[in-house]
């Protein structure tokens, strides 16, 4: 349980690039399309695992019932949508992240495996994990729109606190003040 608790969210946009970049070159293309998701909708990895060609085939919007909490939620993938059909043409499994032993998706370790791989060719330093691509996408969410009510809301907290807390933003806020404050 520490591990997510250490991972942080990727605050640097040419990181983002260089994961992508990474992922594509070290990894593959399916590791590079779960970062792709994971970032752009918050999902958690073992909802995005769960995925199926079938659930993204020609569709923008997707419904899903998050394993966590059991709520549905409502997944829009128009900006990132070429980049899924594109990719699924490609996989010769019922899931989109194929396992290669079996017809089954890869697992939330194999997953953090291959994050960590990119992640270290880059040298993200503070470690990247699973959780990195859920907290990326709710620092930024919050970068764009300052709205942490529908931040709240999307990533399913009971709490607006916990939402900061989570993506790290009460920390670098507190940072930021600190930096400037002078008596």
């Amino acid at each position: 349980m520490n591990q997510i608790k250490d991972v942080q969210p990727i605050r640097d946009k040419q990181l983002i690039e260089d994961m992508k970049w990474s992922l594509k070159r070290h990894c593959s293309e399916r590791d590079y399309i779960l970062f792709l998701i994971g970032i752009n909708t918050g999902l958690r990895v073992g909802d995005l695992l769960k995925l199926k060609v079938s659930d993204v085939r020609r569709k923008k919007r997707i419904v899903i019932h998050e394993g966590k909490t059991k709520k549905p939620r409502t997944i829009n993938l128009s900006n990132i949508y070429e980049d899924i059909q594109d990719y699924i043409k490609t996989v010769d499994s019922e899931y989109m992240f194929p396992s290669r032993k079996g017809d089954k998706p890869i697992t939330t370790t194999q997953a953090y495996r291959q994050l960590n791989k990119a992640g270290n060719m880059v040298d993200i330093e503070d470690g990247i994990g699973t959780h990195t691509m859920r907290k990326t996408f709710g620092y930024w969410f919050y970068k764009q729109t300052k709205d942490v009510a529908k931040l709240q809301m999307i990533l399913n907290h009971s709490h607006p606190e916990i939402t900061l807390r989570y993506i790290g933003i009460t920390d670098e806020e507190i940072e930021d003040s600190l930096n400037t404050f002078v008596l």
